[in-house]
Protein backbone atom coordinates (compact mmCIF):
# COMPACT_ATOMS: atom_id res chain seq x y z
CA UNK A 1 0.00 0.00 0.00
CA UNK A 2 1.41 3.41 -0.96
CA UNK A 3 2.16 6.11 1.60
CA UNK A 4 -0.52 8.38 0.13
CA UNK A 5 -3.18 5.70 0.55
CA UNK A 6 -2.07 5.06 4.13
CA UNK A 7 -2.07 8.81 4.87
CA UNK A 8 -5.54 9.19 3.38
CA UNK A 9 -6.85 6.28 5.45
CA UNK A 10 -5.37 7.87 8.59
CA UNK A 11 -6.88 11.25 7.73
CA UNK A 12 -10.26 9.63 7.06
CA UNK A 13 -10.06 7.80 10.39
CA UNK A 14 -9.29 11.09 12.17
CA UNK A 15 -12.24 12.76 10.37
CA UNK A 16 -14.51 9.87 11.39
CA UNK A 17 -13.35 9.98 15.02
CA UNK A 18 -13.81 13.76 15.21
CA UNK A 19 -17.28 13.44 13.66
CA UNK A 20 -18.24 11.14 16.53
CA UNK A 21 -16.21 12.64 19.39
CA UNK A 22 -17.21 16.29 18.96
CA UNK A 23 -20.97 15.73 19.20
CA UNK A 24 -20.46 13.32 22.13
CA UNK A 25 -18.42 15.91 24.04
CA UNK A 26 -21.08 18.55 23.40
CA UNK A 27 -23.88 16.25 24.61
CA UNK A 28 -21.90 15.37 27.74
CA UNK A 29 -21.18 19.04 28.48
CA UNK A 30 -24.81 20.02 28.01
CA UNK A 31 -25.83 17.23 30.40
CA UNK A 32 -23.42 18.16 33.19
CA UNK A 33 -25.45 19.93 35.86
CA UNK A 34 -22.51 21.23 37.91
CA UNK A 35 -20.55 23.75 35.90
CA UNK A 36 -16.94 24.77 36.47
CA UNK A 37 -16.44 28.42 37.40
CA UNK A 38 -13.94 29.77 34.89
CA UNK A 39 -14.81 33.39 35.58
CA UNK A 40 -17.30 36.00 34.50
CA UNK A 41 -15.58 36.39 31.11
CA UNK A 42 -17.22 33.16 29.96
CA UNK A 43 -20.60 34.92 30.04
CA UNK A 44 -19.44 36.92 26.98
CA UNK A 45 -18.76 33.79 24.92
CA UNK A 46 -22.25 33.61 23.34
CA UNK A 47 -21.60 37.05 21.84
CA UNK A 48 -18.25 35.87 20.49
CA UNK A 49 -19.96 32.76 19.11
CA UNK A 50 -22.56 34.93 17.37
CA UNK A 51 -19.78 37.03 15.84
CA UNK A 52 -17.87 33.90 14.78
CA UNK A 53 -20.98 32.48 13.07
CA UNK A 54 -21.59 35.82 11.33
CA UNK A 55 -18.02 36.01 10.06
CA UNK A 56 -18.14 32.35 9.02
CA UNK A 57 -21.26 33.01 6.95
CA UNK A 58 -19.58 35.97 5.24
CA UNK A 59 -16.45 33.94 4.54
CA UNK A 60 -18.50 31.10 3.08
CA UNK A 61 -20.25 33.49 0.70
CA UNK A 62 -16.91 35.10 -0.20
CA UNK A 63 -15.43 31.64 -0.80
CA UNK A 64 -18.24 30.72 -3.18
CA UNK A 65 -17.98 34.01 -5.08
CA UNK A 66 -14.21 33.57 -5.34
CA UNK A 67 -14.58 29.98 -6.58
CA UNK A 68 -17.20 30.97 -9.18
CA UNK A 69 -14.90 33.83 -10.30
CA UNK A 70 -11.93 31.50 -10.72
CA UNK A 71 -10.03 33.14 -7.83
CA UNK A 72 -8.91 29.86 -6.32
CA UNK A 73 -6.35 31.45 -3.97
CA UNK A 74 -9.03 33.68 -2.46
CA UNK A 75 -11.41 30.71 -2.33
CA UNK A 76 -8.82 28.70 -0.37
CA UNK A 77 -8.16 31.59 2.00
CA UNK A 78 -11.86 32.21 2.66
CA UNK A 79 -12.71 28.55 3.16
CA UNK A 80 -9.63 27.83 5.30
CA UNK A 81 -10.49 30.87 7.41
CA UNK A 82 -14.09 29.64 7.78
CA UNK A 83 -12.76 26.20 8.77
CA UNK A 84 -10.40 27.77 11.34
CA UNK A 85 -13.29 29.83 12.74
CA UNK A 86 -15.18 26.56 13.11
CA UNK A 87 -12.42 25.36 15.42
CA UNK A 88 -12.50 28.63 17.39
CA UNK A 89 -16.30 28.36 17.57
CA UNK A 90 -16.00 24.86 18.99
CA UNK A 91 -13.53 25.94 21.69
CA UNK A 92 -15.78 28.86 22.66
CA UNK A 93 -18.92 26.71 22.63
CA UNK A 94 -17.36 23.96 24.74
CA UNK A 95 -15.87 26.48 27.18
CA UNK A 96 -19.20 28.26 27.56
CA UNK A 97 -21.21 25.09 28.18
CA UNK A 98 -18.52 23.69 30.48
CA UNK A 99 -18.83 26.76 32.69
CA UNK A 100 -22.40 28.04 32.25
CA UNK A 101 -25.89 26.56 32.28
CA UNK A 102 -27.83 26.62 29.03
CA UNK A 103 -29.93 29.71 28.52
CA UNK A 104 -33.68 29.17 28.30
CA UNK A 105 -35.52 30.86 25.47
CA UNK A 106 -38.07 33.26 26.94
CA UNK A 107 -40.15 34.08 23.89
CA UNK A 108 -43.65 32.82 23.27
CA UNK A 109 -46.16 32.19 20.52
CA UNK A 110 -45.05 32.07 16.90
CA UNK A 111 -41.56 33.35 17.73
CA UNK A 112 -41.07 30.44 20.11
CA UNK A 113 -42.02 27.99 17.36
CA UNK A 114 -39.72 29.72 14.88
CA UNK A 115 -36.88 29.72 17.41
CA UNK A 116 -37.17 26.00 18.15
CA UNK A 117 -37.58 25.10 14.46
CA UNK A 118 -34.39 27.02 13.67
CA UNK A 119 -32.57 25.60 16.69
CA UNK A 120 -33.50 21.99 15.96
CA UNK A 121 -32.64 22.24 12.27
CA UNK A 122 -29.39 24.03 13.18
CA UNK A 123 -28.37 21.32 15.65
CA UNK A 124 -29.42 18.42 13.42
CA UNK A 125 -27.66 19.75 10.36
CA UNK A 126 -24.54 20.67 12.36
CA UNK A 127 -24.18 16.95 13.04
CA UNK A 128 -24.59 16.15 9.35
CA UNK A 129 -22.25 18.85 8.08
CA UNK A 130 -19.29 18.09 10.36
CA UNK A 131 -18.11 14.93 8.57
CA UNK A 132 -18.87 16.52 5.18
CA UNK A 133 -16.77 19.62 5.90
CA UNK A 134 -13.95 17.55 7.35
CA UNK A 135 -13.84 15.43 4.19
CA UNK A 136 -14.15 18.41 1.84
CA UNK A 137 -11.26 20.05 3.65
CA UNK A 138 -9.23 16.83 3.58
CA UNK A 139 -9.80 16.41 -0.18
CA UNK A 140 -8.84 20.04 -0.82
CA UNK A 141 -5.67 19.69 1.26
CA UNK A 142 -4.65 16.52 -0.58
CA UNK A 143 -5.43 18.12 -3.95
CA UNK A 144 -8.22 15.66 -4.74
CA UNK A 145 -10.21 18.41 -6.40
CA UNK A 146 -12.81 16.20 -8.11
CA UNK A 147 -13.65 14.52 -4.79
CA UNK A 148 -13.55 17.91 -3.04
CA UNK A 149 -16.08 19.34 -5.52
CA UNK A 150 -18.39 16.33 -5.22
CA UNK A 151 -18.63 16.57 -1.44
CA UNK A 152 -18.52 20.40 -1.29
CA UNK A 153 -21.67 20.48 -3.42
CA UNK A 154 -23.49 19.03 -0.39
CA UNK A 155 -21.34 20.38 2.44
CA UNK A 156 -21.40 24.03 1.38
CA UNK A 157 -25.16 24.77 1.49
CA UNK A 158 -25.56 22.86 4.75
CA UNK A 159 -22.58 24.67 6.31
CA UNK A 160 -23.94 28.03 5.17
CA UNK A 161 -27.36 27.16 6.60
CA UNK A 162 -25.85 26.03 9.93
CA UNK A 163 -23.70 29.14 10.33
CA UNK A 164 -26.53 31.48 9.29
CA UNK A 165 -29.11 29.85 11.54
CA UNK A 166 -26.52 29.99 14.33
CA UNK A 167 -26.61 33.79 13.99
CA UNK A 168 -30.42 33.83 13.88
CA UNK A 169 -30.71 31.60 16.97
CA UNK A 170 -28.17 33.79 18.78
CA UNK A 171 -30.08 36.97 17.94
CA UNK A 172 -33.33 35.42 19.14
CA UNK A 173 -31.97 34.12 22.46
CA UNK A 174 -29.49 36.90 23.28
CA UNK A 175 -32.08 39.01 25.18
CA UNK A 176 -32.39 36.14 27.66
CA UNK A 177 -28.72 35.75 28.58
CA UNK A 178 -28.26 36.38 32.29
CA UNK A 179 -31.96 35.73 33.09
CA UNK A 180 -31.40 32.14 34.27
Amino acid sequence: MSNSVIEEKRATLVANLLSIAIPLVVVILLGIQTKVDLGAWTKTLPHAIGAINSLTSLLLVLGLIAQKSGKIGLHRLAMTSAFALGAVFLVCYVTYHFSNPSTKYGGSGTLRSVYYALLLSHIGLSLVVLPLVLRAFLFALTNQIARHRRIAKYAYPIWLYVSTTGVMVYLMISPYYGHD
